[in-house]
């Protein structure tokens, strides 16, 4: 298939093409390069372009006759989301507007959208499925629903079909240190973690020690990229042979708390490193962890990589050599 990736040079974009190389499909990645890097790039070609460029977007559409679109571009910090609201709202929802209209326009038929758990805000119950009500508290899970609720509509009065896949905690590296994670200002416990343990952060902060968990940190539901991916593939799979527009939450269905992920780094890593119990950071639920059920029965979707140990050191691995080519720089 010929297939436009936007957002493919960040972290689980690149994952995203270097499966569907791996596989043979023809790859178009679409990038700004704000975030992403050209050599995450595996396969096909890269356009540096952005999605406010409804022109590049139009020229692209024309030279390209693309079966689908796998849209992963986006702004993803959640506390700069609050300070800096329109820059989310533009990139999220405003340039994944310009996306689909070019779809439409260009008669592209199929979707997958990169969600997020973030459009559930703070759920009444542990385990979220895709009926939970969706309740965003801040500006980043805001705008991605909003797009979700843009390719509802959209889909209803088009031939477009869409998959949005609502992503727990990604983490995890591709297992030959390929790619992974190249974010500076990594926020995700794992890789701050992991970079305590090399070294290039002074200390790690747990952020709340006094939830109702069983050991009073929060517990989140931790995903391996290459899992994910594999969603995806299914996704695309689905879409092909007709399926309809659907959504599906992508997780595991257990979670592991704070203290739990700090402790199975400093194992993997042989390494200690200081962890400082501070208070509670605003609009953290105590637990989330996905109901995944819906993606395993419809799309038939099989984790591989259910192991924290293994997320863990597939991202140590790839930490180790990410700063090892790039010195002290953090």
């Amino acid at each position: 298939m010929k297939i436009l990736v936007t957002g493919g040079a960040g972290y689980i974009g690149s994952h995203m093409v270097k499966t569907l190389g791996e596989k043979g499909h023809d790859i178009v990645v679409y990038d700004n390069i704000s975030t992403g890097h050209k050599d995450s790039v595996l396969y096909g070609r890269l356009v540096i372009a952005d999605l406010a460029d409804i022109g590049a977007l139009d020229r692209l559409f024309r030279e390209e006759s693309f079966d689908a679109v796998l849209h992963f571009a986006a702004h993803i910090v959640v506390d700069e989301s609050v300070e800096n609201p329109i820059k989310y709202y533009k990139n999220n929802f405003s340039n994944a507007l310009n996306l689909i209209e070019a779809c439409v326009r260009h008669n592209v038929d199929k979707f997958i959208f990169s969600s997020t758990a973030a459009v559930y805000g703070i759920p009444e119950k542990d385990s979220v499925s895709e009926d939970t009500p969706m309740l965003p508290i801040n500006p980043y899970g805001a705008s991605k629903l909003m797009v979700e609720q843009a390719l509802k509509d959209i889909s209803r009065s088009s031939a477009l079909r869409y998959v949005s896949l609502r992503y727990f905690n990604v983490a995890g590296a591709d297992p030959l240190s390929r790619i992974g994670q190249k974010y500076m200002d990594a926020t995700h416990l794992i890789t701050v973690s992991l970079r305590a343990a090399l070294g290039l952060r002074d200390q790690l902060n747990i952020f709340g020690t006094d939830y109702d968990t069983p050991d009073g940190t929060c517990i989140r539901d931790y995903i391996h990229v290459d899992d994910l991916i594999d969603a995806h593939m299914l996704a695309l799979d689905y879409l092909s042979s007709g399926g309809g527009s659907r959504v599906f939450n992508c997780g595991y269905g257990h979670g592991y708390s704070v203290r739990e992920v700090v402790d199975k780094v400093k194992e993997v890593t042989g390494r200690d490193f200081k962890a400082i119990e501070t208070g509670r950071r605003e609009g953290d639920p105590p637990s989330l962890v996905a109901d995944s059920s819906r993606i395993k029965k419809e799309l038939g979707w099989r984790p591989s990589h259910d192991d924290l140990e293994y997320i863990i050191r597939t991202a140590w691995e790839w930490e180790k050599k990410l700063f090892n080519a790039q010195g002290s720089q953090t």
